[in-house]
């Protein structure tokens, strides 16, 4: 089934009509009232397209820019530039067996996840960050609230095609503000709240030439004579008055919360003393982050990973929002 996210929707109306984003928006709560609680606003949003004759579904096929890949398509061809990859990794469910290797790309309209299955997935190994790839064949599916792209033996894979050039805009996603006893598995959202209780960051080390995690005794297996350097994570958990989540950040968003660069960083694990005083300067302080809520299987608890980090959230800018959620 294909499905077009409800921004997506309101961006397609207000292009397509004279009517600005309040008026789109007041239309869908009046056909949702209408329908006494019987459709969602994605539903309604839907219907006020089709009364306005605004077309939401322009191109199935073709190569396809990343903004226009919606969950439910076949066939898809689609140019970008690499701008994360990850490690092939082997799996097996049952009797079955296999392997799969993901990356990112982005083109002037967006990213998105790139999944490859089977023995596509050893292309992996030849792909590099900033490289141009041209996908086709491939299919598109919703994965925890995000567009992804599913690379099979059907599908073709083709690297820094001749001729072919990718500018990467990184479109900053909208997020809903969630309180954290309203989060649920899934939910890619913005909370607000106390940091009440830090632990000291966890430092593994990396390899410099493919960024894989050094597991063979400090080297990489890879590439055994490259440099190792190192990423880390930190944990902390946040309150916001009606529950508390424990906060997982990586590499980047360690840094910022922490205030500190990569070099930075290495003196902290050369000094885990000093990590003391940072600690007790961020306890009790009011942060903003950006994320995603998941299920931690292993403790069987809901966890939040953090993509953005704002240690200073604009005060008029937050009070105006609870105002609006008093209304």
């Amino acid at each position: 089934m294909i499905k077009i996210p409800y921004e997506q929707v309101l961006d397609k109306i207000k292009s397509n009509s004279e009517l600005g984003t309040e008026d789109i928006e007041a239309k869908i709560k009046q056909k949702m009232d209408q329908l006494s609680g019987l459709i969602s606003k994605e539903g309604a949003a839907h219907i006020i397209a089709n009364e306005l004759g605004v077309q939401l579904y322009d191109q199935f096929s073709g190569r396809l820019q990343i903004k226009n890949i919606l969950p439910g398509l076949r066939d898809v061809e689609v140019l970008g530039k690499i701008t994360q990859k990850y490690e092939v990794k082997e799996f097996k469910v049952g009797e079955r067996a296999g392997k799969m290797g993901s990356f990112v790309i982005g083109d002037e309209t967006g990213t998105i996840r790139a999944v490859m299955w089977g023995d596509i997935a050893e292309k992996l190994n030849e792909l590099k960050k900033d490289d141009v790839v041209k996908i086709t064949a491939a299919y598109s599916r919703e994965n925890n609230g995000y567009k992804e792209l599913h690379m099979n033996e059907r599908s073709e894979l083709e690297i820094n095609p001749d001729g072919e050039t990718v500018e990467v805009k990184i479109v900053e996603e909208k997020q809903e503000r969630k309180k954290i006893n309203e989060l649920k598995q899934g939910d890619n959202v913005e909370v607000l709240g106390t940091i009440v209780d830090m632990f000291d960051p966890k430092f593994f080390e990396m390899c410099s030439e493919c960024n894989k995690r050094a597991k063979n005794e400090g080297k990489c297996e890879l590439h055994p004579e490259s440099p190792i350097t190192y990423s880390y994570v930190l944990n902390a958990f946040l309150d916001d008055g009606t529950d508390n989540i424990r906060i997982v950040m990586f590499k980047e968003q360690v840094e910022a919360f922490l205030s500190q660069n990569n070099e930075g960083m290495l003196k902290i694990k050369e000094n885990p003393e000093s990590f003391s005083e940072m600690k007790q300067n961020l306890l009790g302080s009011i942060v903003k982050l950006g994320g995603k809520a998941v299920n931690n299987q292993m403790f069987d608890r809901l966890e939040f990973i953090a993509n953005k980090v704002d240690l200073t959230p604009d005060p008029k800018e937050e009070i105006k929002k609870m105002e609006e959620n008093a209304i």
